[in-house]
């Protein structure tokens, strides 16, 4: 990536999904947009009447191979720009972005062997791009994800993860709930730890790729119970966001 890429460009609001109450997907045409790899994201700047600037960083949800790119963003009550996303935009609608960023964070079909995801929340979205990716190329690596939500109102992606590990053999989602257990829920309950991981996630000898995204917390502590289990610390990427990120 090179600096002159890094250029703020205006992109048009094409669409505007509602994903659950607090989280919308932004499809956005981006004129100039130079392709992106699963796992980076963008900076968004807003600015007010009065010459006021906000900016943010956000996943791309999109895959590479998809002409629109697409933002998910999740309300964070006391941000200056999530609400504004969340809650305002509507198709016609420009906004201006930057990048995409980050090379570290990425992940392409092209890269042999498993390849296990681990998401707190809103932390799923660059890998929804990891997956949605996979799902289009020519080969699939064996994936899992594991997700860890507050409720089961708040998942993302519920029904299109389903889907996609329905129609695929080599691809397994798992989700787990901490704040509540709701009648009828069939997945797990409770935080991702050591015993979790054991049981979901691929095992330190198959040498699974690993992606662990969320807030710092989440990620520190999934990131410390995969080294505990055997897993080299070399082979664990970590890409973390705090409250404030809205």
């Amino acid at each position: 990536m090179t600096e002159a890429r890094l250029v703020w460009r205006a992109a048009d609001v094409l669409d505007v999904i509602t994903e659950n109450a607090s989280t919308r997907s932004i499809v956005l045409r981006v004129p100039g947009w130079p392709g992106h790899s699963a796992g980076q994201h963008v900076d968004v700047r807003l600015t007010a009447e009065d010459g006021y600037q906000a900016q943010r960083s956000y996943s791309i949800a999109s895959p590479p191979e998809r002409p629109e790119l697409v933002l998910t963003v999740e309300r964070i009550d006391d941000g200056e720009v999530s609400p504004y996303l969340t809650a305002e935009v509507r198709p016609g609608d420009q906004l201006e972005l930057r990048g995409p960023i980050g090379g570290y964070f990425t992940w392409s079909t092209a890269l042999a062997g498993p390849v296990q995801l681990v998401a707190g929340g809103s932390g799923v979205v660059p890998l929804m791009a990891m997956l949605r990716h996979r799902d289009l190329g020519p080969t699939r690596a064996d994936a899992r994800l594991l997700c860890s939500w507050r409720t089961r109102g708040s998942i993302i992606y519920f029904e299109e993860l389903e889907k996609l590990a329905a129609g695929d053999r080599g691809l397994e989602v798992a989700h787990t709930l901490t704040r509540e257990s709701p009648p009828g829920w069939a997945g797990r309950r409770g935080r991702i730890d050591a015993a979790m991981l054991r049981e979901v996630a691929f095992a330190p000898e198959q040498r699974p790729r690993l992606y662990v995204c969320g807030p710092t917390p989440f990620v520190e502590s999934v990131a410390d119970a995969l080294v505990l289990l055997g897993h080299p610390p070399g082979s664990i990427k970590t890409e973390r966001f705090g409250p404030t990120g809205g």
